[in-house]
C-alpha cells in the first residue's frame, strides 16, 4: 500500500510535498498500545479536552493552578501562561475561577479570584500577540525533526522506520537548542497529530507519535542529569535507567526481557523514583508534564 501525502504535508511542512508515505512489508509493531502517545488515533487534541467536562482530578489540578496564580505577582503570569498555555486558555478554566469566586468564604478570596480572571485574559491577549512568531519557529522545529525520519535518497516515509531512521530523528532533536523545545513545540505536535488524523493519514500519526516518545525520554534524561540524579547498576548488570530512556519503546519488552529478576526490581524502582523527581517538579498541567508522565506510566506499566 502507498499512501501520497503532498496535500497533508503542503499544510503541515509547507513545501516538503515530495515525501510520501511509504509502508514496509514488515507489519507495524503496536508498541506502548495502551498509551496516547502511541498508536492512539486522537479525533481531537488529547492535551486540550475542551469539548468534555473536566474530570474530578482535571479539576484538582486547575484549582492547584489558580491558587498559585492568584498568589502570583502581575509581573509573574506571563511566564506562568507560557508554561501552560493550553491549559489557561481553555473555557473550563475560566470557568473554574468563576466557581471558586462564587464560592468563595470571604470577600477577600472573592476578590483575588476576580482579579486573577481580569489579570489573565489580559495576560493572554500579550501571550498570543507574542506567540504567533514563536510558533514559527516551533513548527520549523518540528519540520526538521520529522524531515529527519525521510529516507535520505529517495525523500520518502518508510514505515515502519528503521532504526537509522529513528536515530536521525533522535540527533536532530539533540541539536535542537533545549529551549526550544517547549509549550510551543509541544503544541506544535500535538495539532499535527490531530491535522494528520482527520486526514486520515494514520502513518504520519505514527510518526509524530514518534517525535513525542523520543522528546520524553531526552527531556527525562536531561532532567535527571541536572538533578545529579544517579540510578544503582547492580553486579549482575542491570540496566541504567539512561539506557531505557535512550532506546526505542519497540525495544522496551525485548530488553526487559533479558534481564534477571533482580534487575527488574532494581529498573521498577528507578522509575518510580523518576516520576517522583522529575514529573513533580514541572509546571502542574503543562504539556510537558503530561507527555513525559504518560511516557514513563507507560514504561512502568512495561517494567511490571
Amino acid at each position: 500500500m502507498i499512501a501520497r501525502c503532498a496535500s497533508i504535508l503542503l499544510v503541515l511542512f509547507h513545501g516538503i510535498s515530495s515525501f510520501s508515505l511509504l509502508p514496509r512489508n514488515a507489519p507495524r509493531p503496536h508498541y506502548l498500545q495502551h498509551g496516547a502517545l502511541m498508536m492512539s488515533s486522537p479525533k481531537n487534541s488529547r492535551l486540550e479536552g475542551n469539548q468534555r467536562m473536566p474530570s474530578s482530578k482535571e479539576v484538582a489540578l486547575m484549582d492547584e493552578m489558580i491558587k498559585k496564580l492568584a498568589l502570583a505577582k502581575p509581573y509573574e503570569l506571563p511566564a506562568a501562561v507560557k508554561r501552560a498555555f493550553k491549559v489557561i486558555r481553555s473555557p473550563q478554566f475560566f470557568m473554574r475561577i468563576a466557581e471558586l469566586s462564587d464560592s468563595a468564604e470571604t470577600e477577600e478570596d472573592r476578590q483575588r479570584y476576580e482579579a486573577l480572571a481580569s489579570n489573565l485574559a489580559t495576560t493572554l491577549e500579550a501571550v498570543v500577540e507574542t506567540t504567533t512568531e514563536t510558533l514559527d519557529e516551533r513548527a520549523q522545529a518540528v519540520e526538521s525533526v520529522v524531515k529527519a525520519a525521510a529516507e535520505p535518497d529517495s525523500g520518502e516515509f518508510m514505515v515502519p522506520l528503521m532504526p537509522d531512521r529513528v536515530q536521525a530523528m533522535k540527533d536532530e532533536l539533540h541539536n535542537l537548542p533545549e529551549s526550544m523545545l517547549d509549550e510551543g513545540f509541544l503544541g506544535t505536535l500535538d495539532a499535527w497529530i490531530v491535522k494528520s488524523h482527520q486526514d486520515g493519514m494514520d502513518l504520519m500519526v505514527g510518526i509524530l507519535q514518534k517525535v513525542l516518545q523520543i522528546y520524553a525520554g531526552l527531556q527525562i534524561k536531561r532532567a535527571l542529569g541536572r538533578q545529579e540524579h544517579k540510578t544503582v547498576t547492580s553486579e549482575d548488570g542491570s540496566m541504567a535507567m539512561a539506557d531505557l530512556l535512550e532506546s526505542d519503546p519497540e525495544q522496551w519488552d525485548g530488553l526487559l526481557n533479558s534481564q534477571s529478576e533482580k534487575s527488574i526490581v532494581t529498573i521498577k524502582k528507578d522509575v518510580q523514583r523518576t516520576m517522583e523527581t522529575v514529573i513533580l517538579s514541572l509546571e502542574t498541567g503543562s504539556m510537558a508534564q503530561q507527555v513525559q508522565a504518560e511516557y514513563l506510566k507507560e514504561l512502568l506499566q512495561r517494567v511490571e
